[in-house]
């Protein structure tokens, strides 16, 4: 029942709301990086510490699929999502290291029904990845396309 999910109306401009918990291990700092972005300082603590990171530290790519997963359990999954045209902007703020909790919190900036199909609208949002609740380790600003309760 599509009632159930979210609609574009949900996400009126200026809402924040948090959401999410994923326990980064560096298990997992260290397999994505092999897979992923196999760079030194994201697969060897000794040659990381001579780097600008200090330390080992997650891929930036690995804190926004970690970013993408939270959306998708916090809100995505129960949602009319229709995908996103793109990015806009993603920033890596701090070096992610390992056993921190992340979650998320969202910010709508702004929403705008498309005028060429009058059945969805864009919510452009600010997402930050926060580490233990303190510090914003990433930021990303992208639009999302959603179906319309009252569409026309």
């Amino acid at each position: 029942m599509t009632d159930a999910l979210l609609h574009f109306e949900d996400f009126p401009v200026g809402e924040v709301v948090t959401y999410g918990s994923y326990k980064l291990t560096r298990e997992a700092i260290l397999a994505f990086a092999r897979e992923y972005d196999p760079q030194p300082f994201h697969l060897d603590e000794e040659a990381a510490k001579d780097t600008l990171l200090s330390g080992l530290a997650a891929s930036g790519w690995h804190a926004c699929a970690i970013l993408m997963r939270l959306n998708c359990d916090g809100f995505l999954s129960n949602s009319t999502s229709m995908g996103a045209p793109g990015i806009d902007e993603v920033k890596w703020l701090a070096p992610l290291r390992p056993d921190v909790t992340l979650s998320v919190r969202r910010t709508a900036l702004e929403a705008r029904t498309s005028k060429s199909r009058p059945e969805l609208g864009f919510v452009k949002f600010l997402f930050e990845l926060i580490a233990d609740e303190k510090a914003v380790v990433a930021t990303q600003v992208c639009s999302i396309m959603f179906g319309r309760r009252q569409a026309p």
